[in-house]
């Protein structure tokens, strides 16, 4: 067993809100980014619509605050959404720096090409067409690579936070990580960690998610004790390509932005029916009218036409997603695209205060991963990369204030996989990740109810069992590491669905069908003890 590598900063996680705090730290100290696959792989890399800002003379930050705050149903923070939204255009200068591109206008007015997306009340979207996220990633990537004080760990899965003993009691000290390569696990050790390991979209059988979107930080963080909160408000995106052969591929809410209208199989526009911004209305409005149309026709999928823009416009505006829908077979300029809702987004995560502080000592948390209060019960469409980036800096410029020394004479004991030994029962790891799957999509999905959250629960308390003996008792491996993780996170759903008694935006339940804002104005808060 190697002895542990000891670093300034420990990142767990390579998307925005993990590379935008090391290269704000790092001129101050060494950093580590353990990464669980390559770099490149990371919930950022996927997003196609783009990041809110006010950068338009037609816009501002009262107009940004009030769209957020509406969409987030009653449970948004107020101090976090301003401080959100009021940091948006200084946050866009640090990617501009870093040298990540945005569309600009054609012609002779200057300025970004801004677009607007479901709940947005003005264009503040800022994208690379539909390739946002890709080259928000490919720009920091590169920026971190190129900097001497920043070591990025490929293939590095964290497995368990360290916590210290004696004087340090409780404080996070750093991470066991699996090196998925040869099964060795190491220890890292930090002056201050971050938690920046993106969503858990893969605790459910249908996601716009990557594969690496497991809940490992939650599920980390919960275990250490940590407070969670608000997991029961899981954001389905409306919108996720329905084909036999297609995996994950999201349909940006751009199309919608700039027109695409959501049919039925007969051609018929619904979303009047549901709301007056129609195709513009919060994504959890959208989605659960989706799922009703589906269920009133029975239907596999419903359509979204945006064929009536010019051909040449769609194809420079969406090369991506006209690219993947004509491998399928489906040419959007001239047939309208079969969608479905997919899970997409988790507003809740790790409890985190205005500068990214756990309640842990020495522990942080950006991004998807953590719960700021700026999404409320439902997220803003493109307010994500925001927040990912607001508090990478946060944390970052909390971090380079007050971090402080690991104690001194430190000793923090190896990895011990006791007597566990090679598995020859892999079968079960797969048959516990395809049954947590799909019990969360059917009992714990758009629509809820208490008698399907009940045998959630129940059937969740018995995979946990299972998923616990085997982990003991054999080595550890990727997939064993991460079914450990979405059983884990899977149940914090469920018991914060079950504790809130209303339907609240994404959080809809047929038995509390009303919001009460006098019981349940609040986060759902948990907290494992011992």
């Amino acid at each position: 067993m190697a002895r542990a590598r000891e670093f300034d900063f420990l990142v767990l996680g390579s998307g925005i809100a993990g590379l935008s705090f090391a290269l704000k730290v790092a001129h101050k100290g060494r950093v580590a980014v353990l990464t669980k696959r390559e770099a490149k792989e990371s919930n950022t890399a996927y997003a196609q619509g783009g990041i809110a800002s006010v950068l338009s003379r037609d816009d501002s930050f009262g107009s940004h605050i009030e769209d957020t705050l509406r969409a987030g149903a009653g449970l948004c923070k107020t101090e976090v959404v301003e401080a959100v939204v009021k940091e948006g255009p200084a946050r866009i200068q640090d990617l501009l720096s870093w040298g990540v591109r945005f569309a600009r206008r054609k012609g002779a007015e200057e300025g970004f090409d801004l677009t607007r997306e479901g709940g947005h009340s003005a264009r503040r979207v800022l994208h690379w067409t539909d390739f946002t996220g890709a080259e928000i990633e490919r720009a920091l990537l590169e920026s971190a690579r190129n900097h001497r004080s920043i070591r990025i760990f490929e293939n590095y899965m964290g497995v368990n936070l360290i916590l210290g003993k004696g004087p340090a009691r409780g404080e996070v000290l750093g991470a066991y990580a699996l090196e998925t390569a040869t099964g060795r696990v190491h220890t890292f050790l930090a002056r201050a960690t971050l938690l920046a390991t993106g969503g858990a979209g893969k605790v459910y059988l249908y996601t716009t998610n990557p594969d690496v979107a497991t809940g490992d930080g939650v599920a980390m963080a919960s275990r250490a004790g940590a407070r969670v909160a608000n997991l029961e408000f899981f954001q389905f995106h409306p919108t996720c390509l329905y084909h036999p052969q297609a995996k994950n591929f999201l349909i940006s809410e751009a199309l919608r932005g700039e027109g695409a209208v959501l049919r039925d199989r007969r051609g018929r526009a619904f979303m009047q029916r549901f709301h007056p911004l129609k195709e513009l209305a919060p994504r959890d409005i959208v989605a659960r009218a989706i799922d009703t149309v589906m269920k009133e026709s029975g239907d596999e999928s419903v359509l979204l036409d945006i064929t009536h823009k010019p051909r040449a416009w769609l194809k420079e505006r969406f090369p991506g997603i006209y690219a993947t829908c004509l491998s399928y077979g489906i040419d959007l300029t001239r047939q309208p695209i079969p969608v479905v809702p997919a899970a997409h987004y988790s507003c809740g995560g790790v409890c985190v205060d205005l500068r990214g502080r756990t309640s842990l000592p020495r522990l942080y948390a950006a991004g998807e991963t953590s719960h700021t209060g700026l999404h409320g019960a439902n997220r803003l469409a493109s307010n994500s990369l925001l927040e990912g980036l607001v508090f990478g800096h946060r944390a970052a410029q909390h971090c380079l204030a007050s971090a402080r020394p690991l104690p001194r004479g430190l000793k923090v004991p190896e990895w011990n996989p006791g007597s566990a030994r090679d598995s020859n029962e892999a079968v079960m790891v797969a048959h516990n990740w395809d049954e947590i799957r799909r019990f969360m999509w059917n009992y714990v999905g758009i629509v809820r109810s208490r008698r399907r959250l009940e045998r959630a629960l129940r059937r969740i308390r018995v995979l946990q069992e299972e998923i616990h003996e085997y982990y003991w008792n054999f080595l550890l491996t990727g997939d064993l590491v991460e079914l450990r993780n979405i059983a884990a996170v899977a149940g914090l759903i469920v018991r914060c669905a079950m504790a809130r008694r209303e339907s609240r935006g994404l959080h809809y339940n047929l038995d509390y069908p009303e919001r009460d804002d006098r019981r349940w104005g609040r986060d759902t808060v948990l907290c494992r003890k011992g």
